[in-house]
């Protein structure tokens, strides 16, 4: 095999069990690509070499015995999110940079399960608050893209920024991710990948570093919808340890992707039709009707009437869940203290001020100010309640139809700087994704075509609660119709 990164994560499981290379090998691989190529990306905030190579090995041995599991020897990287036993975890943040958990995330202890190697942490926007990962204490994550009609360095997208960059750019074979309002949809959408966020529940919160507990969900990024399905049936399971953890089972999703649509019924939500919209994401999301309804789909006009409501009311239900779980970073608890401090309130504010970064104290004021006395029912209250209707309008059109397509994101990966000055700005990239975050329902990101630049842009589908299966063989038909083989050209 003439360069091991470039193969999917079917590919490389296939291979493995084939006996065509080694875990060692492609591993190895892995580790030198990201030698070369992590300086410029910045996708990995560590790389865990030694550990890597220790879990190459252990799994070799395992195939040699002809045993193994579903993802016995093939490397990922793992969103700085998700705590790893003995290995730092930050959340892209100065207020828990040095922290190293004696216990490991629910999710990647089911990966280690599974036969997963790490190769290292993912870079991140802090505490996951941000559309463009130019929020992380470690630096921007550049997307491997560049646009044909300019020079300009690229944002792979937000929260899970170095996740989809690492996949992007062959630094992985996949990566974990986390979805708060879209940000494992938008990363794939920006860089060429697939990503799902499953049902809220489906994937266990422990030892996730929290953001917004009511909206917070694992996924992963991956090369293919078939990557996708197997990679997330390894990430979700019942958790005792998580309150929010829904006790189901966990289907084989990748029997589910490939089968046919015929017959499916496909939403297409008025709604989405956003002032501003570039033609070119309207013109895909016109193409991807055109596909479903040569494979058989009905297409459904739909309504979705609360959709308007959906950002603002994320953004007041998202900080002040944020404000709520960071209170324990105090410099007395958790996370970083300040060296010096004239008294305990001192210390407070002083260890908050140089832990937290500007996004994240920005969302804590807010979250604090629509929590407050005078303002609870003013502004978090009502939120709650357009939640619900929210996700009312999305169970009455289920009685019509099986699957929604919109587009992922309302343009292509935007310079690193652009929206910077204009938070408001910078939140309008998830209008297309809060919904399904604010209902708790499974949304995949597939690649589907170019703008004019050369740029990836992506479709999305949103399913029903539970029903991950339907997502998946739309997304699949999705991905068979686009036949996206386009590739970021090398230059970092």
């Amino acid at each position: 095999m003439s360069d091991l990164t470039k193969l999917t994560l079917k590919g490389a499981v296939d291979g493995l069990k084939a006996k065509d290379f080694t875990s060692a090998e492609i591993t190895q691989a892995f580790l030198t690509n990201i030698a070369a190529s992590n300086p410029t990306l910045n996708a990995y905030v560590e790389v865990t070499t030694d550990k890597a190579l220790e879990m190459a090995k252990a799994s070799d041995a395992r195939l040699a015995a002809g045993q193994g599991g579903a993802l016995e020897g093939a490397p990922l990287g793992i969103k700085d999110l998700f705590c790893t036993d003995g290995v730092q975890t930050t959340a892209g943040s100065n207020m828990l940079r040095g922290f190293v958990p004696p216990y490991e995330s629910t999710v990647t202890a089911n990966l280690w399960r599974d036969g997963a190697v790490m190769l290292g942490k993912l870079n991140m926007d802090e505490f996951a608050m941000g559309s463009s990962n130019e929020t992380s204490a470690f630096g921007p994550v550049k997307n491997p893209w560049k646009s044909k009609a300019s020079n300009a360095e690229l944002t792979p997208g937000g929260s899970s920024g170095g996740s989809a960059s690492a996949v992007a750019a062959d630094l992985c074979l996949a990566a974990t991710a986390s979805d708060t309002g879209g940000s494992i949809r938008q990363p794939a959408a920006f860089t060429g990948t697939v990503g799902i966020k499953p049902t809220y529940g489906r994937a266990s919160r422990f030892g996730m570093v929290a953001f917004a507990s009511s909206l917070d969900q694992a996924g992963p990024i991956t090369k293919t919808v078939e990557d996708a399905a197997l990679l997330l049936k390894s990430m979700c399971s019942f958790d005792p340890k998580d309150s929010t953890s829904l006790d189901v089972e966990t289907p084989d999703w990748t029997a589910s992707v490939g089968q046919s649509v015929k017959g499916l019924r496909i939403g297409v939500p008025r709604e989405y039709v956003v002032d501003g919209m570039p033609a070119e994401i309207q013109a895909l999301w016109d193409q991807g009707v055109e596909w479903l309804k040569a494979a058989g789909c009905e297409i459904v006009d739909i309504s979705l009437p609360h959709t308007k409501y959906a950002l603002p009311t994320y953004y007041i239900v998202a900080p002040a869940e944020a404000s709520s779980n960071l209170a324990r970073y105090d410099g007395m608890r958790f996370g970083h203290r300040a060296a010096e401090a004239k008294s305990l309130t001192d210390l407070y504010e002083t260890s908050r001020a140089e832990g937290f970064g500007k996004e994240v104290q920005r969302r804590l004021t807010i979250g604090s100010y629509v929590l407050s006395a005078g303002f609870y029912d003013a502004y978090y209250v009502r939120a709650l309640k357009v939640r619900r209707r929210i996700a009312e309008d999305f169970d009455k059109v289920w009685g019509q139809v099986d699957a929604i397509l919109t587009p992922s994101t309302p343009s292509a990966a935007f310079a690193l700087g652009d929206k910077q000055i204009d938070p408001v700005t910078m939140y309008l990239n998830d209008v297309f994704t809060v919904t399904a975050n604010l209902a708790g329902l499974p949304g995949l990101s597939v690649p589907a075509g170019v703008d004019s630049g050369g740029l990836p842009l992506g479709l999305q589908v949103i399913g029903k609660a539970l029903d991950e299966a339907t997502v998946f063989r739309v997304g699949k038909a999705l991905e068979d119709a686009a036949g996206f083989a386009a590739k970021p050209e090398t230059w970092w």
